[in-house]
């Protein structure tokens, strides 16, 4: 099962003394997030006082640090509007990624404005594309994309807070993307009280997932989750729990 380590987000020490801010603790982390089991680490890099940001230099600090704690890590980030100004401001940003510190891919949300537009500057800059949907009505959009077949995964991402419904929008979403000739992997996640339901049955479905501080930040016991590692782990041993039992969709 592919898992993804999702280390970071807008999380601060509030949230836990864990959560990697700086450029050197998100690339230590991300090495040890790939030593416990996780096939690839997705990080957000932080501004000085602790906010998310996709300005090239604060990009290009992040992945040096990632690639100098360990350059087997395969890394990407956001491209979210959340971090910049607007959607001009992200493509100016993105055009501005050093070329010798370029995450290896990148996530567009295609509820955001400009998403299609934003995928293309992601696959010309070199970068390797997923597209991320929140809901059913961001399905047209995705599904229009020129992109569309040059996604390496599609991020199925429901906002609901209910843990059921959460996984019943990502077995819906993932259906449609499957009825509308979608061949790219799907990965589930879901955020806080979601995450591990929705872990939990992308295991059960067969499809990617990813976990880490990004999402939630307690154990599925409810217990404050020590690192990412730990966490990362946690999912490996239900899916070993799991082996041949779920269906792949």
């Amino acid at each position: 099962m592919f898992l993804k380590a999702a280390i970071n987000g807008g999380r601060t020490f509030a949230d836990s003394p864990a959560v990697p801010v700086s450029a050197e603790q998100i690339g230590e982390d991300s090495s040890r997030a790939i030593a416990a089991g996780a096939d690839v680490v997705h990080a957000h890099a932080r501004t000085a006082d602790g906010g998310q940001t996709i300005a090239p230099d604060d990009i290009a600090r992040m992945v040096r640090a990632i690639r100098a704690a360990d350059p087997s890590v395969v890394v990407g980030t956001t491209t979210g509007l959340w971090t910049c100004a607007g959607h001009q401001e992200r493509m100016r940003h993105l055009a501005a990624w050093p070329v010798d510190a370029l995450p290896d891919f990148a996530s567009v949300a295609f509820s955001e404005e400009g998403a299609a537009e934003a995928a293309e500057l992601v696959l010309a800059r070199g970068m390797v594309l997923e597209s991320a949907v929140w809901s059913m009505a961001d399905l047209p959009a995705l599904l229009s994309s020129p992109t569309l077949a040059r996604n390496v995964r599609i991020l199925i991402e429901p906002e609901t807070p209910d843990p059921d419904r959460a996984v019943a929008e990502c077995r819906e979403i993932a259906a449609a993307l499957r009825a509308a000739g979608v061949t790219a992997s799907l990965l589930y996640h879901g955020y806080d009280q979601t995450a591990w339901p929705v872990v939990d049955a992308a295991i059960e479905d067969g499809v990617e997932t990813r976990i880490g501080f990004e999402d939630v930040t307690v154990m599925p016991d409810g217990s404050p989750a020590p690192g990412n590692a730990a966490m990362i782990r946690e999912v490996r041993a239900r899916a070993a729990a799991r082996q041949g039992v779920g269906a792949t969709i």
